[in-house]
């Protein structure tokens, strides 16, 4: 199982507009934090957690043309605003159709493509909210050409992507403030013993989920900036998590720019944490990381 970090960064991004602090004017890439999302591979499937804004141009740089599913963690704008682009998915897990080249969708060629939908693991409340900001969402693509996300929602705590030989995941909920509806996800393989925690926005986790984290592989943690924030986790209350977790490794993401990647691997460096970065693989099979 591996894990492409597709952006790092706060609802911002970093850099930030119209920002000449130190990490927005940084000349280190790892400073340059698009918003959170990320891509995990699993035996024979691959998907999507969040499509930030940056998605398309994140999976374009890594050279991702892979996605059998989506999931959610909430429908915030930095998480979801890239949504629209899953149908270029649609179409590449799609099937070619004989027709007349003067049909829609034919381009004068003698077939076209009959695109595949995507299930969308999400929580009911964040499929409502998504249906709110996108109303052009089905199952099916346009009437002239595929010109909408063709998705299949599926609401389901725990569920299986690819069967035997893909991911097992679980869902759990987590507090990001002000009532918002947001979840993390547990990801194992189907077939293994390895688990994955992703949480990337929360500001604080309930005993429940604390008790299903314990012992994770990894943990990737929502970790906003060292001073306290109402919706986010701060460093201290972060690494708090972590003692409580005790994974082999943790991640945190969602950083702003109070502070440089040199900095946070500064304070973090006797934890078992390390700041992420966009480009950064994970591979949970040999516990090595990759540079993009």
């Amino acid at each position: 199982m591996r894990l492409r970090f597709l952006g790092t960064g706060t609802s911002v991004g970093v850099p930030q507009i119209g920002c000449a602090c130190k990490t927005c004017t940084s000349s280190d890439s790892r400073d340059r934090r698009r918003r959170c999302g990320a891509y995990i591979t699993c035996g024979d499937v691959a998907f999507l957690i969040d499509t930030p804004p940056e998605m398309r141009e994140a999976v374009i740089e890594y050279g991702i043309s892979k996605v059998d599913a989506v999931l959610l963690t909430h429908a915030h704008m930095d998480h979801v605003a890239g949504f629209d682009d899953i149908r270029r998915f649609n179409t590449l897990n799609g099937e070619k159709q004989e027709c007349d080249p003067s049909s829609p969708g034919a381009n004068g060629r003698t077939w076209r493509i009959i695109g595949r939908p995507l299930v969308c693991y999400a929580m009911e409340e964040t499929v409502r909210q998504m249906h709110n900001i996108f109303p052009y969402i089905s199952e099916k693509g346009g009437e002239h050409g595929l010109f909408r996300p063709q998705v299949v929602f599926n609401t389901s705590d725990v569920f299986t992507i690819g069967g035997e030989n893909g991911a097992l995941v679980e869902r759990i909920k987590v507090e990001h403030g002000f009532d918002f509806p947001c979840c993390g996800y547990i990801v194992s393989p189907s077939k293994g013993e390895k688990r994955l925690a992703y949480i990337s926005d929360c500001h604080s986790i309930g005993d429940q989920a604390l008790e299903r984290l314990k012992g994770v592989d990894v943990l990737i943690l929502d970790c906003l900036r060292e001073r306290e924030h109402p919706t986010h986790l701060s460093l201290s209350r972060a690494l708090d998590y972590v003692e409580k977790v005790n994974p082999k490794k943790a991640y945190f993401i969602h950083m702003c720019h109070d502070l440089t990647h040199v900095e946070w691997e500064e304070r973090l460096a006797h934890t078992c944490a390390s700041p992420a970065w966009d480009g950064l693989e994970i591979n949970l099979e040999n516990e090595k990381e990759t540079a993009s």
